[in-house]
């Protein structure tokens, strides 16, 4: 059974029950990988610390978290790319159970781990589905909800992101203190929703459509005459910001204990483990409202214009929180602010895989999307240990200065998807 053509709809309720449970699956899909992205950016330094067996003061500590976050972000490359080509082969719905059930698993697994290699191995593994899972996700909201909605599908579902990291520091409030390898088996909550989206949740019509009869392009067609403009640019634009991106989601915890109000080794791990949470919240909170602010930005400006300025806002508060020194209450502010202009990946959410044709969608935005993780793997371990010990402050302002160039070859996309589609059309 395939998804029904998309008419022209203008209302919530004129959906069809197959292009709601769409929704609701992908949105879900979204919100669970949100949680089990960020389970370990919460207990970071305290877990590998435990399995290192030294104080969480230790300098090797940061390194050795760092190295476990850059396996993460390239199994999050290899994942992309590996389950987008799994949905053009098998269909959006199958391929979206499989990254569910693959990032579930191995988070849940973390739980286990012994040494921090061990730790390693399970990052990398539970981020082959999370990489995947986002541009199966994408893909099927693009072809089954009405067009002209892209701006707001794309805010409503990277805000299923921002709720799965705030179910994530919900958790680590209620194990504030605890074990913190006990955060990892909240984890495994997502995969119970499998088994209803291979029950409900319908192949795409345009999947069917373009499948039958025609045998799915290669990978390296990526890079045909028709394909290859396009491919490079949003590769080097997501390589770029996301380094920039992820430094700062990775090291911002680092920061936050730096500064005056947590250093002290007299405070409480309590009050330290709280402070972290409450960081990302703010920045969680602030990436909920930008996410719709992008979305208007989009539909007034155009998805182009609207990245552009984003992503050159971005550059500016991070530049203004971190050319100095701040207190905790400015420091959240300045989070929530940051937070606002993470809006812009969510605009890559619908602006993305329409670039690309429909048997090289889902392997073409989750390869350039994805393929920025590994550059951004080595980004985090680049301003993490090539900046002054402890100097976490500096590392944020070097690595939002990335947004510059991001935003000058964002400027060389078409101002919308569409624009593109005559190009990528002759590989279909």
């Amino acid at each position: 059974m395939s998804q029904p053509a998309t008419p022209d709809i203008t209302r919530l309720r004129d959906l069809s029950p197959q292009q709601r449970r769409s929704g609701l699956a992908a949105w879900l899909g979204w919100m669970f990988d949100g949680l089990d992205m960020h389970l370990y950016t919460l207990v970071a330094t305290a877990f590998v610390a435990q399995l290192m067996m030294v104080p969480e003061s230790d300098p090797t500590v940061g390194m050795h978290g760092s190295i476990i976050q850059a396996a993460f972000l390239v199994g999050w490359a290899v994942g992309g790319a590996f389950f987008g080509r799994i949905g053009d082969v098998l269909g959006r719905s199958r391929a979206l159970t499989l990254t569910i059930l693959t990032y579930a698993c191995f988070t849940g697994l973390s739980f286990f781990a012994q040494t921090w290699w061990h730790l390693m191995i399970f990052r990398f593994l539970a981020a082959l589905g999370i990489g995947g899972e986002w541009a199966v996700g994408a893909s099927l909201l693009s072809e089954t909800w009405p067009k002209k909605w892209r701006p707001w599908i794309a805010a409503t579902l990277q805000s299923a992101v921002n709720c799965g990291v705030l179910l994530a520091c919900f958790a680590g409030y209620l194990l504030a203190g605890k074990e913190p390898r006990y955060i990892f088996l909240i984890g495994i909550l997502p995969a119970l929703i499998t088994l209803w989206i291979r029950k409900a949740v319908p192949e795409t019509e345009e999947w069917t459509q373009a499948r039958e009869g025609q045998e799915v392009p290669k990978i390296s067609d990526l890079f045909s005459p028709a394909v290859r403009g396009v491919t490079w640019r949003v590769m080097l634009i997501c390589a770029v910001s996301l380094t920039a991106h992820w430094t700062f989601l990775f090291w911002q915890q680092k920061h936050v204990l730096s500064l005056a109000e947590f250093s002290s080794p007299l405070i409480d791990k309590s009050v330290k483990d709280a402070a972290v949470v409450t960081g990302l919240m703010w920045i969680m909170f602030g990436s909920l409202i930008g996410n719709y602010i992008a979305g208007g930005l989009a539909k007034v400006f155009g998805y182009r214009n609207a990245i552009v300025g984003m992503m050159l806002a971005y550059f500016a508060i991070m530049y203004f929180s971190f050319s100095q020194v701040w207190s905790w209450e400015a420091t959240k502010w300045q989070f929530a602010i940051i937070g606002a202009c993470q809006g812009v990946f969510g605009l890559f959410t619908m602006c993305l895989p329409p670039l690309f044709p429909v048997l090289l969608r889902t392997t073409g935005s989750g390869f350039c999307y994805n393929i920025g993780r590994i550059v951004a793997a080595g980004g985090t371990v680049f301003f993490g240990i090539f900046v002054k010990v402890g100097d976490f402050r500096t590392a944020l302002l070097y690595a939002g200065f990335l947004f510059i160039p991001s935003a000058a070859v964002a400027m060389l996309l078409p101002s919308e998807p569409e624009q593109a589609d005559g190009t990528a059309s002759a590989v279909d």
